[in-house]
């Protein structure tokens, strides 16, 4: 067999640092949202998904992997590409924490914002080149083909930004031929289908040996009309023809590559939101001046199934105490549909992100209001959420792994999502040695 300089450079280096040297190229795809069972039971559930159920019997699979606090999109993929919790990633929510709202709802797209290495970096060290479409938190990563998720306003100063983001000359090049590419903020199902042309277009003609891609329609209808609906239901079939495609290109460059899906949470049916911000208020925890926070001692960070509760000087043993007082009272009230609330120990025992000295985890069927003049209770914005405690069994998440090496029809029962990234560097045959979990592969 002859390898390509970069593969043989992987071999090498895997050598050198005590890896094990499988060097098979990999394609790493993510459909937000995908719960297990809808692979596994796909036939029961009358989906009709060939291209995903075809991993179940020529690779092998998770019954369900358990994700990170909080069970929310750019926590975990940051998981996935680094193999550590968000307390060492350093990705805590999907948007930064922002009480005063001078970021106007920024999430973490930056790739300078992760605190550990990631599989691109490993990669990249390894002499492999490297393609993204759309991954989260990816702007300005260490990626040879780069087209990075990030969005403003959803105006057409976006699709500059984008532009100007991405790798230099490739997005032009890609439009040359393919007509424009998504807009950042654009989640539909046709969004979907415009970045899987593009991914197919990246793998025939940058040939990566590693690459990401991430798909957003199946999450976007499961917020809107809820999980199980006929709406997500025809979306994630559409999704499993563009994951045919993205696999067939994948075979086509790499003969004895590796394909792997995965997901980042489940999904749970929503009904009520629950406004945490107005005790605060009420509190003198946060003084608002007209309708914009003026000061703050103690502010939740929206997490949708959850809420993490940040000090702003976790020091101040006083207010320490009056936001534990409050809690406990929250708690005990039934209107605020509180399951749980992790203390400090708990949340670092978690995993979660240090700036939370509480976690509030809400009941199935509760999330996080999004405004302060709301009533406790009001309709939910959404009819599907997620960031809910990810040791509930809907929160679990998918991961199918099938080619060169893999071993068909095997069961992995219930994996961790800090094995994956690891799993995915041993069939690279690079390094990730700060993994906290293990490779699933012998």
């Amino acid at each position: 067999m002859r390898f390509s300089t970069p593969r043989l450079a992987a071999i090498l280096l895997a050598l050198a640092l005590g890896a094990p040297a499988a060097a098979s190229p990999v394609l790493m795809i993510s459909i937000d949202g995908l719960r297990p069972a809808d692979v596994l039971e796909a036939k029961e559930r009358g989906l009709h998904l060939p291209n995903l159920e075809s991993f179940v019997q020529q690779g092998s699979y998770a019954d369900g992997v358990r994700g990170v606090l909080p069970t929310l999109t750019y926590p975990s993929h940051t998981t996935l590409i680094t193999g550590v919790t968000p307390a060492r990633h350093g990705i805590g929510g999907n948007l930064t924490f922002d009480p005063y709202n001078k970021n106007q709802l920024g999430w973490y797209w930056y790739a300078s914002d992760i605190q550990a290495p990631t599989l691109w970096d490993a990669a990249r060290q390894a002499g492999l080149h490297t393609a993204n479409v759309h991954w989260p938190v990816s702007v300005g990563a260490p990626v040879d083909w780069n087209l990075p998720q990030i969005w403003r306003t959803g105006t057409a100063d976006d699709r500059k930004l984008m532009a100007a983001l991405a790798t230099p000359g490739l997005l032009p090049s890609l439009e040359k031929e393919l007509g424009p590419y998504a807009d950042g903020i654009d989640e539909s199902l046709a969004g979907d289908r415009t970045r899987a042309r593009f991914a197919v277009a990246l793998l025939e003609s940058r040939k990566p040996d590693f690459m990401t891609a991430y798909l957003t329609a199946l999450d976007h209808e499961q917020h809107v009309s809820g999980p199980d609906t006929p709406q997500s239901r025809a979306v994630l079939e559409q999704i499993d023809t563009l994951i045919g495609d993205l696999v067939q290109a994948a075979h086509r460059v790499h003969p004895d590559g590796v394909v792997v899906v995965v997901s980042d949470h489940g999904f749970l049916p929503v009904q009520q939101d629950v406004n945490l911000y107005a005790p605060f208020i009420q509190a003198g925890l946060i003084t608002l001046k007209g309708a914009e926070v003026a000061d703050w001692q103690a502010a939740p960070w929206n997490d949708g199934g959850s809420a993490a509760i940040v000090l702003r000087d976790p020091s101040r043993a006083d207010v320490r105490e009056k936001v534990a007082a409050l809690l406990a009272q929250l708690q005990k009230d039934p209107s605020y549909g509180i399951a749980r609330v992790l203390d400090k120990d708990e949340v670092a025992t978690g995993g979660g992100t240090p700036m939370a000295s509480w976690f509030v985890l809400f009941k199935p069927g509760y999330e996080m209001a999004l405004r302060p003049d709301l009533p406790v209770l009001s309709p939910g914005h959404y009819r599907g959420m997620h960031g809910y405690d990810p040791a509930l069994p809907a929160m679990r998440s998918t991961f199918l792994i099938a080619g060169k090496g893999v071993p068909a029809g095997k069961d992995l029962g219930e994996i961790d999502m800090l094995d994956i990234a690891p799993t995915v560097a041993r069939v690279l045959g690079v390094s990730l040695p700060q993994a906290q979990g293990k490779a699933l592969l012998p």
